[in-house]
């Protein structure tokens, strides 16, 4: 009877691999099927997939069909999806001083990004985590400009128009109609619609995205000016995260962060490919002069203490400005 027992003791040990639950994390993002950023993902999941035995797989909700970022975040915290792939508008949700990345024409270059990244790399990793999120790997697709349907070069042309906000984002709904400018809460997954009906007719986005949806095909203006950068991230829940063998949890990490590393270094310079594209097909490419420049950065630094408090965390801007004292005196 003893004998019996171990055998069968044995046997339920040695197919307990076989039985094991594989954990499947649920992620959503906004980038539709078969782009750049969609494609990570998808390279993410099978790379998982292998170096955990097949232990972890990832199931990627693409093109929003959770709905926005906020709904995301949303539906982490209940766990009906256990992570996402998310721009500094969701992220801001969970970290304020992501919120750094907000600042209009604070970045001009791919060396200040990655300098506020490397000096804000503790406060971005370990508020994520006391969220209840695990930081997996931080990346930026490029700059954002201004697309429109009406030319835009100063300010006073961009009052004129109807300008995206997202929805929810009441801080820079608010700023902006301080500053008298028109801006429309809108969900990220309307934005087509919203151009169509005329709902809007201005959008702070980067140009590997509006390619992808065809949005320059109403809005077919941009202003060749660096309003700002797309900072993102792949975040997984930490429910989730903690459930995953410690043994695998290193590799994933490992992989998210190479898979990253390689993403940015390739697609950083995609927007410029993207933007010849657009322009072969109608896209109309507005250059400021000098003096027409200066007039963005005179509304930027009018703006600027409105920024504190309101879009960007106090603590977060006052680190983010101490930042770039210490990089003006290098």
């Amino acid at each position: 009877m003893i004998r019996k027992s171990i055998v069968s003791l044995l046997i339920l040990i040695l197919l307990q691999p076989i039985f094991a639950k594989k954990i499947i994390i649920k992620m959503a993002t906004l980038a539709p099927e078969g782009t750049e950023w969609h494609g990570l993902l998808v390279d993410l999941g099978q790379r998982w997939q292998k170096e955990t035995n097949g232990e972890v797989r990832l199931r990627i909700y693409p093109g929003g069909v959770v709905g926005d970022e906020t709904d995301m975040v949303r539906k982490m915290r209940i766990g009906q999806i256990h992570g996402a792939a998310m721009s500094t508008e969701g992220m801001s949700e969970i970290n304020p001083y992501f919120t750094s990345f907000y600042m209009p024409m604070l970045y001009q270059s791919y060396d200040e990004v990655d300098y506020v990244r490397e000096k804000l790399n503790e406060e971005l990793i370990t508020k994520t985590e006391e969220n209840g999120f695990k930081l997996l790997t931080m990346v930026d697709v490029g700059w954002v400009y201004w697309f429109s349907t009406e030319p835009v070069l100063i300010p006073s042309d961009l009052k004129k128009l109807k300008i995206f906000i997202w929805a929810g984002d009441y801080k820079s709904t608010q700023l902006y109609e301080t500053h008298g400018y028109q801006p429309i809460p809108l969900a990220m997954t309307d934005v087509l619609s919203g151009l169509q009906t005329g709902l809007i007719s201005a959008i702070g986005f980067n140009p590997m995205y509006t390619l992808a949806q065809q949005l320059f095909g109403i809005a077919d203006n941009m202003l060749d000016m660096k309003w700002g950068n797309l900072t993102a991230a792949i975040i997984v829940d930490m429910k989730t995260w903690n459930r995953i063998d410690s043994k695998y949890q290193e590799v994933m990490l490992s992989v998210a962060q190479d898979i990253g590393k390689g993403f940015q270094e390739k697609n950083r310079y995609e927007s410029d490919k993207a933007i010849g594209v657009m322009e072969e097909y109608g896209l109309k490419i507005n250059r400021p002069n000098p003096s027409q420049f200066n007039e963005w950065e005179t509304l930027i630094e009018k703006m600027t203490p409105d920024f504190r408090g309101t879009v960007i965390e106090e603590k977060a801007f006052d680190r983010l400005m101490d930042i770039m004292k210490e990089m003006e005196s290098h």
